[in-house]
């Protein structure tokens, strides 16, 4: 076994969990004051249940074995609960548990990513039901089509999933996501779309009426996501090698192109550069980069970030166009970020990209799994939400959300201020 791989991995999980709590920061300054509780706890209430589901049966769903492929669900009963990971094969790289470990923390922020669409008027009870469902029906599955490692014979990790190793038998080529551009971004976005377009719109919603509370809550989540998202991309690599490299200084410059371009964008659109719009940017950077970070050069990564940067600054306005009210720009960042990343793929991806070797083939295969991805998890989560709906109610009331979520539904205000007594 291979102690410092296994470090490498472990400190690659804790770098991913912390991203949860970021997000949580970086959602909270973006809602209302009175709504900054509720917004936090939908992250932190993913940490919870998703760390259990994980354990108990989430991980048996999305890595059934080295020979799972059935589309679109399997699930290897020896490892419910972890009952057949908790040895080291002889002669494997690491731990199964480190392995274990580390995609959990993807399952548990890929959950919370969905909650920016319904901020300032979602029920927390409702939300946890439907974070429990659809990381069932929809998480667990589609992470076994895209990484679905399952342990080989000699204790080595081998692609199963069908839009890697299925796709490859037919195309030729497999689609490349390397750390989850499909699986968690386009995923908890088509989500995100699906709940915006259940729960409705927000009293008053319109152009420049809901403003973020907290801008340095939003640089401080953006800031820690950064720093996660490092052991998000070169933390896929399952080792400490030239390739986790490339990932790593691909994951510091798209982003930081995508930051810069964001912020053209917005000087010329609304006459201001803006602290929401460089972390906004950066994030979206990221997001465009996380399928493609160990695919690319740092050159083509950096024309990566600018184009998300931009495309990104302009799609969170199609919801004012479009009459849906997706809160946080979950559709706009993670969506189109994650489907601009995914496609880029298939023109600039090394080796095999149309620009390297002149087919089309990646991208067409790229496309498939994105769309794909997209549709499966609108569909359900569309189905779960408004089954939520209508019965136990997924929305708050409206004089509720006037009121205020935080003290409606967690007894709690963000900021309380009391006069001190001498």
């Amino acid at each position: 076994m291979d102690q410092g791989n296994t470090a490498f991995i472990l400190i690659a999980a804790a770098l991913v969990l912390l991203m949860t709590p970021g997000l949580a920061f970086f959602y909270g300054g973006l809602v209302k004051a009175k709504s900054v509780i509720s917004m936090m706890m939908m992250s932190f209430g993913a940490i919870g249940l998703i760390g259990v589901l994980w354990a108990l049966y989430g991980y048996a769903i999305a890595f059934p074995g080295a020979e799972g492929t059935i589309f679109p669900w399997s699930i290897d009963t020896g490892a419910m609960g972890l009952g057949n990971v908790l040895e080291t094969p002889e002669g494997a790289a690491f731990p199964p548990l480190a392995f274990v470990a580390f995609q959990a923390t993807f399952a548990i922020i890929t959950v919370a990513l969905v909650s920016g669409a319904i901020a300032d008027r979602a029920k927390f009870g409702a939300w946890m039901i439907f974070a429990g469902i659809w990381a069932t029906v929809v998480y667990f599955p589609v992470a076994s089509w895209v990484f679905n490692f399952g342990l080989a014979d000699d204790g080595s990790f081998a692609y199963g999933g069908w839009l890697t190793h299925g796709m490859q038998d037919i195309f030729g080529v497999g689609a490349i996501d390397f750390a989850g551009g499909t699986a968690v971004h386009i995923n908890a976005g088509a989500a995100a779309l699906a709940l915006a377009l259940v729960l409705g719109k927000r009293v008053g919603f319109a152009k420049g009426i809901h403003v973020p509370h907290n801008p340095p809550f939003v640089l401080l989540g953006a800031g820690l996501l950064w720093f996660g998202w490092f052991g998000f991309n070169a933390g896929s690599e399952l080792a400490a090698d030239n390739t986790a490299a490339l990932a790593f200084v691909n994951t510091i410059v798209a982003p930081a192109a995508a930051l810069l371009a964001w912020l053209v964008v917005e000087r010329i659109k609304d006459g201001k550069p803006t602290s929401v719009g460089a972390a906004s940017g950066a994030v979206a950077g990221l997001v465009a980069i996380t399928p493609a970070c160990g695919s690319l050069t740092p050159g083509w990564a950096i024309v990566l970030g600018l184009i998300a940067g931009a495309v990104c600054a302009l799609a969170i306005d199609l919801k004012f166009k479009l009459g849906f009210d997706d809160s946080l720009d979950v559709v706009g960042i993670h969506l189109v970020g994650g489907l601009i990343g995914t496609l880029y793929l298939g023109i600039f991806a090394n080796g095999t990209g149309l620009i390297y070797s002149g087919e089309a083939t990646q991208l067409l295969v790229q496309a498939i799994a994105a769309f794909s991805v997209l549709g499966y998890s609108f569909v359900l989560a569309f189905v779960i939400g408004y089954a939520i709906e209508k019965t136990i109610g997924f929305r708050i009331k409206n004089e509720d959300e006037i009121a205020g979520i935080d003290s409606v539904v967690h007894g709690e205000e963000g900021y309380v201020l009391t006069e001190v007594k001498v």
